[in-house]
């Protein structure tokens, strides 16, 4: 593998281009000069899909020139990397913000680079890809031949797709430390696990939200332990936002990747579909398309927005197989959100019409939980009674006006309490609640 020792400036490049750290980090990426892969090119052909662009390019750069790790729209056979003095993504690197060029050709940014004439850029958008440390790797990118605007969803889809590139580069890296560690890598499959969550949930407004991941016994070899619970919570369009609870089955590197695939792929498409039951079956679409495991895989999607008449949030709830949701009423009362749809499975049949979507809405006070089954299945080391969904309901009930930290913060103690602090499978909750009501 080449990569570039310069450490100045030449030809006019940024600095950062030639910063040793950040080349060290490309060298580390173990993506120069590889092949095609899959799961680069499936995000690449996503964000043709969603822009409507001709060309799709996830890349990688040294100090001497743009290798495209994916090229999608490129005749087959064509040279895939030009020199990073012609290539846009050495703008990337010096700037480390996005860069949006609706009229490429006079655009004075990059209409005297030589990538515009050769490849045909009429319009230019693309986002950095960073390392785990946070250096720019390179861009992912899409270029449309014409002169065009990109809608403010299209970038945000693309800003996503971009981090899942930059996820799925951490998690291959992680996964490889946790290889050659060995048996003391417990510590390093936690964190890996940890990655595969939000070090933070968004705050959704006029919400309160709290989330919790209650980690199994650590059992097994290294980087057996990393499990497929997974939870985030974020902004689609507008002022809709989305909720994602999944469970992978099985633990390990297999489960990792199935969880990343997950994560990405629910953010990029919620941007797109408002219903929730669509997403879900665009999601068993790339588990079937990309085929990273054999994995099953279960997930709970809400999506949400401010009710019309300004009192609480109504939404929609999809499910694929997995545990009813809750919603804790104001008044302590517990309801059960179910949903009719069948697990996901790369080799099931389509999953559209199996999947639907229920209504719901929460007044000031009210709360929607979403949980793995990690909590419902808890016990003790002499397999006595599980926790249970009616044991689950009477807890969260007793949370009357509590808000969603504290109410978390409960049902995580209840667990721990009713099993003895033993585990044999990861949990994962997380409790969103309408700001208001009675306290």
């Amino acid at each position: 593998m080449m990569t570039e020792t310069a450490t100045a400036p030449a030809g006019g490049l940024p600095e950062a281009v030639f910063d040793p750290e950040r080349l060290a980090a490309v060298a580390a990426s173990g993506l120069l000069d590889t092949p095609a892969e899959g799961t680069f090119d499936d995000l690449a052909e996503l964000a043709l899909a969603i822009t409507g662009a001709q060309k799709a390019f996830f890349t990688v750069a040294d100090g001497r020139r743009s290798f495209w790790k994916a090229a999608i729209g490129l005749d087959a056979g064509a040279v895939r990397e030009n020199d990073i003095r012609d290539s846009p993504c050495h703008i990337l690197i010096g700037t480390g913000l996005p860069l949006i060029a609706e009229d490429a050709v006079n655009d004075p940014r990059i209409r005297d680079l030589a990538a515009v004439g050769a490849l045909g850029i009429g319009a230019w958008a693309g986002y950095p890809v960073v390392s785990p440390e946070g250096h720019v790797l390179g861009g992912f990118c899409v270029v449309d031949q014409d002169a065009r605007p990109f809608t403010p969803g299209q970038t945000r889809a693309l800003q996503t797709l971009a981090r899942s590139v930059s996820s799925e580069i951490a998690l291959r890296q992680a996964l490889r430390q946790a290889r050659a560690a060995g048996d003391a890598s417990a510590a390093l499959a936690r964190t890996l696990q940890d990655s595969l969550l939000p070090p933070r949930l968004a705050e959704a407004p006029g919400m309160d939200a709290a989330a919790a991941h209650l980690a199994a016994d650590a059992t097994g070899e290294a980087g057996s332990n990393v499990v497929g619970d997974f939870y985030d919570l974020f902004h689609t369009r507008g002022k809709n936002w989305a909720a994602v609870m999944g469970d992978v089955c099985g633990k390990g590197v297999d489960a990792a990747k199935v969880t990343a695939l997950a994560r990405y792929t629910v953010r990029a498409e919620a941007g797109q579909h408002t219903h929730p039951s669509v997403v879900l079956h665009r999601l068993h679409q790339a588990l079937a398309a990309q085929r990273v495991s054999d994995r099953y895989l279960t997930a709970a999607l809400a999506s949400f927005r401010p009710a019309a008449d300004g009192v609480g949030v109504v939404g929609r709830y999809a499910s694929a197989g997995h545990p009813p949701a809750l919603i804790r009423r104001a008044d302590g009362s517990v309801e059960e959100l179910d949903a009719p749809g069948t697990l996901l499975h790369p080799d099931l049949p389509p999953a559209q019409d199996a999947l639907k979507d229920t209504t719901f809405r929460l007044f000031p006070g009210d709360a929607l939980l979403l949980y793995t089954d990690g909590i419902t299945e808890a016990r003790d080391r002499e397999r006595g009674p599980l926790f249970g969904d009616a044991r689950l309901a009477r807890t969260l009930a007793a949370t009357r006006g509590w808000d969603a930290a504290r109410t978390v913060d409960h049902l995580r103690r209840a667990v721990r309490e009713h099993s003895g602090g033993h585990a044999v499978d990861d949990t994962a909750l997380m409790l969103l609640r309408v700001a208001g009501g009675p306290a």
